[in-house]
């Protein structure tokens, strides 16, 4: 069956579930191409296959997947409402709480200082601020005071949108851990390697076994220069390929800060890439393809 998004998901668990071997291949976007496609795989069965199989005890890669992907998808659209409420004021969990209770500078000069002192109160690590309730109170008095109705309103909601955005990837969070603590996978031994990371990483790649050697991993990601040729000419620089899952380029991209950071190896690999005159961007897609043969070999 092709394997589309989440319409096969309920068939297949189905069919693996009473004993069926399953097949997966990748969606075509004609039904000539699917004709033809069925047809090279029923015609010639000794030949190197276009499918995958799939078995039941992989099916929870699946449900990884799902996960890594919602905590991404959630994390992009906290950016977006944060850069909208920077407009506003910095992001900080002691502004959120003012913002929230109060929304607007005339409102904070007409408060109870009491009222104000409880947006200070909060158990959660962040950065510092010098601020204090009785200065915030003396500063929105003698300053201009001008709002509107719409711009506390927008506030307001950014505020509830962010907290209930932040809450979803809490819980998501949770439940990715559960599932690296079970999985126990050796890429998580790795510094800098999070439960978040690693297990992005191992869903997106999926079964390592599809993958003869690391060339064909480090393809799957995208992270291969571009071939350009021209009649003589050939290009000696070039973008990458960016072919594969957007997903797992992206988490490698995060997580090779922090193994930069924590790894000696890595760390002298990119200080030499920098040395021979390679960009930032470019020496972190060197470090990436080197972790993905440590990846590969590990798994």
């Amino acid at each position: 069956m092709e394997d589309t998004g989440h319409y096969h998901f309920n068939l297949l668990k189905y069919l693996l579930h009473n004993g069926y071997s399953l097949a997966l291949i990748n969606p075509t976007k004609t039904d000539k191409l699917v004709t033809l496609t069925i047809c090279d795989i029923l015609y010639q069965p000794k030949r190197k296959k276009i499918c995958r199989i799939t078995k039941l005890d992989k099916f929870e890669l699946y449900q990884q997947r799902q996960l890594t992907r919602s905590h991404h998808n959630l994390k992009e659209e906290l950016n977006v409402l944060k850069n909208r409420l920077q407009k506003s004021i910095d992001y900080n969990v002691t502004y959120i709480n003012i913002l929230k209770t109060f929304s607007s500078a005339s409102k904070i000069a007409s408060a109870d200082i009491r009222s104000i002192n409880k947006c200070f109160e909060t158990n959660k690590k962040g950065r510092p601020i010098s601020l204090t309730a009785e200065k915030l109170k003396e500063t929105t008095k003698n300053s201009i005071r001008y709002s509107t109705y719409a711009d506390e309103l927008e506030i307001k909601q950014l505020i509830a949108q962010i907290q209930s955005i932040d809450e979803q990837i809490s819980e998501i969070d949770k439940k990715i851990e559960e599932f690296s603590v079970e999985t126990n996978s050796p890429i998580t031994s790795i510094p800098g390697i999070s439960h978040f990371f690693g297990n992005s990483i191992l869903a997106e790649i999926g079964n390592i076994s599809n993958y003869n050697k690391a060339s064909k991993l480090i393809k799957l990601v995208g992270v291969v220069p571009k071939t350009y040729e021209s009649s003589q000419f050939s290009a000696q620089h070039t973008a990458i390929t960016k072919k594969g899952s957007k997903y797992l380029r992206k988490t490698l991209y995060q997580v090779i800060v922090p193994v930069i950071e924590n790894n000696g190896t890595f760390k002298a690999c990119y200080q030499l890439k920098r040395i021979q005159g390679k960009s930032h961007r470019c020496t972190q897609g060197h470090c990436v393809r080197k972790f993905l043969r440590i990846i590969y070999h590990l798994l």
